[in-house]
């Protein structure tokens, strides 16, 4: 009798064991909003990621491709999906912790109180380039010094209105008492060439869309604005060399709905960390100019609670609105 009642519990508890494997994580497609157009590097990013997640779990991880409004529509849709980890979003610093300042309540979201991170994955630096026809400065010092004898009349070219470019030439003016022009473009690739042109004299911008056009000799690069010398050119000093603290980095994350069951988010956290300390990953990410980092939940959301108030003071000194 005892080994009947053994034999039945163990045959009912088989039973149940389809039913609990469908409802591991993931049970169905997984939707990967990027608030950028494909190509970019966040576009890179997520496909590696959402490529290497779907052959590991056996689930489709779908890209979608969200441009327009800065990345605020994108996270506007993530912040209001379903707390269940079927939509995940990569995001940059302009969408966690400029556009809630910039924009207000018309950005539509709180980064922290509406999602929780599950980690970051990228830094990509800014360089701090000239165009040689335009700037004779070759250092950081030399730039600093001509700007105070020319106030305002040298032109900084950025991406837009309020991206990681246009608050670092803010910074730059902040931190060094000078005084520029800002020339806001819609994107790099239309500020460029004006940049080469000599229509605009400097600018900071991400070293991969940079880098080709130093090592042509049509522009000169001053300096990285990473607080430690880029892993690219160990040569190539920091802006904080020269200006105590100064940092103005791009970065990209993972994020999902605030109400996302912690056991999805760490074990999300924990595949993606596993494959970013790939060493063919790594290298990957170096060759797009970016330097791979895989955090803790807890250390994404100190960096974007930290630079959310960074660039807060930033673009409050500067008087910066959204347009």
């Amino acid at each position: 009798m005892l080994n009947k009642i053994l034999v039945g519990g163990l045959m009912l508890a088989a039973s149940f064991l389809p039913a609990f494997a469908q409802t591991a994580y993931p049970n169905k497609p997984v939707t990967v909003l990027v608030p950028f157009t494909a190509g970019g590097t966040a576009d890179i990013f997520a496909r590696m990621i959402s490529d290497h997640l779907s052959k590991t779990w056996g689930q489709a991880f779908v890209v979608e491709n969200i441009g327009g409004g800065g990345g605020v529509i994108a996270l506007q849709r993530l912040a209001r999906s379903q707390p269940d980890g079927s939509t995940i979003a990569i995001a940059s610093t302009s969408n966690l912790a400029i556009h809630p300042t910039l924009m207000g309540e018309k950005v539509g979201y709180e980064t922290l109180r509406d999602m929780a991170p599950v980690i970051q994955v990228s830094i990509v630096p800014n360089v701090l380039v000239a165009n040689p026809e335009r700037i004779k400065a070759k250092t950081v010092a030399e730039l600093v010094a001509y700007l105070k004898e020319n106030p305002d009349k040298v032109a900084f070219g950025s991406a837009g209105n309020g991206t990681t470019q246009h608050l670092a030439g803010e910074l730059f003016q902040q931190s060094t008492a000078t005084k520029m022009t800002h020339v806001p473009y819609k994107g790099s690739s239309q500020m460029l060439p004006d940049l080469l042109g000599g229509r605009i004299d400097i600018a900071f911008d991400n070293a991969p869309l940079l880098l080709p056009q130093v090592k042509a000799g049509k522009l000169v690069a001053l300096a990285t604005a990473t607080p430690e010398r880029a892993p690219f050119d160990a040569n190539l000093p920091t802006v904080a060399e020269t200006v105590a603290g100064f940092q103005a980095v791009a970065w990209h994350g993972f994020v999902v709905p605030k109400a996302t069951p912690k056991e999805i988010v760490d074990k999300l956290g924990a595949e993606i960390r596993s494959f970013m300390q790939r060493p063919e990953t790594q290298q990957r990410f170096a060759e797009l100019g970016a330097i791979p980092v895989a955090t803790s939940p807890e250390e994404f959301a100190k960096l974007i609670a930290s630079e959310t108030e960074r660039w807060k003071t930033v673009m409050r000194a500067a008087n910066i609105k959204s347009e």
